[in-house]
């Protein structure tokens, strides 16, 4: 079963452009990853400090594996400083 996830991030002002440059690299690396179907990168166009990840994996196991990487374990223990606030996360299922 594919897991859908909408993840909202919140940088601090000061913290946009390391934020960005950070998020970006996570997406060339998780789109790497063999069990990655999707795996977007949005920025709001009106608060340059959110931003939002979209992403589809093929299975739970895909999933998990990803959130097992040395880089995402990394980010998050390593972006509280560039946050505001917890990132916001979503599991969706897709009706249309």
């Amino acid at each position: 079963m594919k897991i859908n996830l909408t993840a909202i991030l919140k940088s601090k002002p000061e913290n946009i452009d390391e934020l960005r440059h950070i998020l970006l690299d996570m997406v060339d690396k998780s789109k790497s990853e063999i069990a990655c179907m999707q795996y977007e990168l949005h920025q709001d166009k009106n608060d340059k400090s959110l931003f939002i990840f979209y992403e589809v994996w093929e299975n739970q196991i895909g999933f998990e594996q990803h959130n097992q990487q040395s880089y995402i374990q990394s980010f998050f223990q390593n972006s509280k400083s560039l946050l505001q606030e917890e990132p916001l996360l979503y599991f969706t299922n897709r009706l249309a």
